[in-house]
């Protein structure tokens, strides 16, 4: 590890997308982050003025990882020394994360920790949903997905009004991107209807990206309906009892019957007066799964990206959302796989030489676009400041 943080952890990529410029600002010098050592040793509280001072600390302390924080009012390091009431987070990235075993009661090809190419289309079809409402509806610019290194994605918001939400507003921007809710023990996770049945308008677009992801990925891949379990748990969220005993016999007449047909059957005996219900099935197969907790809260520490996921040794890399259909995370490189590709390419290599290069860039490309905004915003005020004087 101490190898691969001295010659290929991207800090200075890092330091860019934190702070919004290249001088260092309170983004950076009173962000918070946090280390895991051997042993699950955790530490909290410490801050850094620059770059190298934080690659300093990471190689002194050779962590299994590291995660960032919220921009505090005082800086982190200094917390013992002063007043509670003096200490308390100002700034965040309005963060999300999507986990592969929230899935669990839908996905056939895996469980648990697993996830797979075929499973990943879960995760994909989360990403467009979230990413075309946060863009859309809130008009958020400035989204960062990143691989988790195992069975997940987080998405970091580096907007300034998302870092200035405070944890009252995150929790109800989470809660209104919130469709899927309830346990295992509940079987309709979907109630988000007006009293007239009607869809929100909010999630029209999200229905209509999930219909054609439906058909491939439950049907097709997953076949989810196929299984007896499977269909029974279809059939508890069909409303008419009539149409659901019909099913029933038929289906167990014929227990090899796959899924495709079988949504279809339910759909010939369907009328209009059942599209609601079909359309909350799309929603409970495929809608994102939230972590609610993680976006909720100012002080949450979420994992930086390009650390090492422990378990599986894969970076967690940055995501094209464009994309997101063709990336496997399988594919992703490793830490070994990455100390071969620099000892290949010889003294004095680093990133650049190795497969780590194309996401440091796509990171790179990211804050290129940040900084623009913050310059820009820049140049407005100082010529409102400057029309303001002149008519003075």
């Amino acid at each position: 590890m101490l190898q691969f943080y001295r010659m290929l952890y991207p800090f200075k990529s890092i330091f860019n997308w934190l702070n919004h410029e290249h001088v260092p600002t309170k983004l950076f010098t009173h962000r918070e982050f946090s280390f895991t050592l051997q042993g699950d040793v955790y530490l909290r509280y410490h801050s850094f003025n620059t770059a190298e001072d934080l690659k300093k600390q990471v190689l002194a302390l050779n962590p299994t990882r590291f995660e960032i924080g919220p921009v505090y009012s005082a800086k982190p390091r200094d917390k013992k020394t002063v007043r509670p009431a003096a200490f308390t987070p100002q700034k965040r990235e309005l963060v999300f994360d999507i986990d592969m075993t929230d899935y669990d009661g839908v996905r056939t090809c895996c469980s648990a920790a697993d996830i797979c190419s075929r499973c990943w289309g879960f995760i994909a079809a989360a990403v467009k949903v979230l990413h075309s409402s946060l863009v859309d509806q809130f008009g958020f610019r400035h989204l960062l997905w990143v691989y988790s290194g195992r069975r997940g994605i987080h998405l970091w918001i580096s907007d300034p009004q998302a870092m200035d939400l405070t944890d009252d507003q995150r929790r109800a921007l989470v809660n209104a991107l919130t469709v899927v809710e309830g346990g295992k023990e509940m079987i309709k996770k979907v109630n988000v209807r007006t009293t007239n049945k009607s869809l929100p308008p909010s999630l029209w677009g999200a229905l209509s990206t999930l219909r054609t992801v439906f058909n491939p990925l439950i049907l097709d891949d997953q076949d989810c309906f196929g299984p007896e379990d499977g269909w029974e748990t279809l059939l508890q969220l069909v409303p008419d009892r009539s149409i659901v005993e019909k099913l029933r016999i038929q289906w167990s007449k014929d227990p090899g019957r796959p899924s495709k047909q079988k949504w279809n059957d339910l759909g010939t005996l369907c009328t209009d007066s059942h599209l609601p219900a079909l359309e909350d099935i799309i929603l409970q197969y495929t809608y994102p799964r939230l972590d609610a907790e993680v976006s909720k809260h100012r002080n949450h520490l979420l994992k930086a990206p390009f650390c090492v996921h422990p378990k599986t040794g894969r970076i967690c890399v940055p995501v094209d959302p464009a994309n997101v259909d063709r990336f496997d995370p399988r594919g992703v490189p490793t830490v070994t796989q990455l100390l071969r590709e620099l000892d290949f390419a010889g003294d004095g290599a680093d990133w650049e030489k190795t497969s780590l290069k194309p996401y440091v860039e796509m990171l790179d490309r990211h804050t290129m676009g940040l900084m623009e905004d913050v310059r820009r915003a820049k140049r407005a005020n100082y010529n409102g400041e400057s029309d303001t004087l002149a008519g003075v």
